[in-house]
């Protein structure tokens, strides 16, 4: 985080706002921490199931089956660390499922 304030040009046109009490520098900081790790995982989450949905429209059963354990697994984890809502997961994970029954 400091080097991406640090990074930042000055746009005097810009309205920032900056913190002026110490914990909220600190609460800054873990902000964007955390909001690139949940976009790592997110990333992770979507290329697992874009390799689940092509091996399901190739019509490869075993590789969609290895790909669905994969992607539910992501998606398990997922929602465990609160990027996504466990409901979105079990959502998913129940569409891929019917799509993963209809490969033969």
């Amino acid at each position: 985080m400091r080097a991406f304030l640090q990074e930042q040009e000055y746009d005097p046109g810009e309205e920032e706002v900056m913190p002026n009490i110490k914990s909220q520098w600190k609460r800054m900081r873990k902000s964007e921490d955390q909001r690139l790790r949940n976009k790592d995982v997110r990333s992770v989450l979507k290329t697992d199931i874009k390799k689940f949905e092509a091996a399901c429209a190739a019509g490869e059963a075993d590789a969609a089956k290895e790909r669905f354990l994969i992607a539910s697994r992501s998606l398990d984890k997922a929602a465990s660390k609160g990027v996504i809502h466990k409901n979105k997961a079990a959502n998913k994970k129940s569409r891929m499922s019917k799509a993963l029954s209809g490969v033969k």
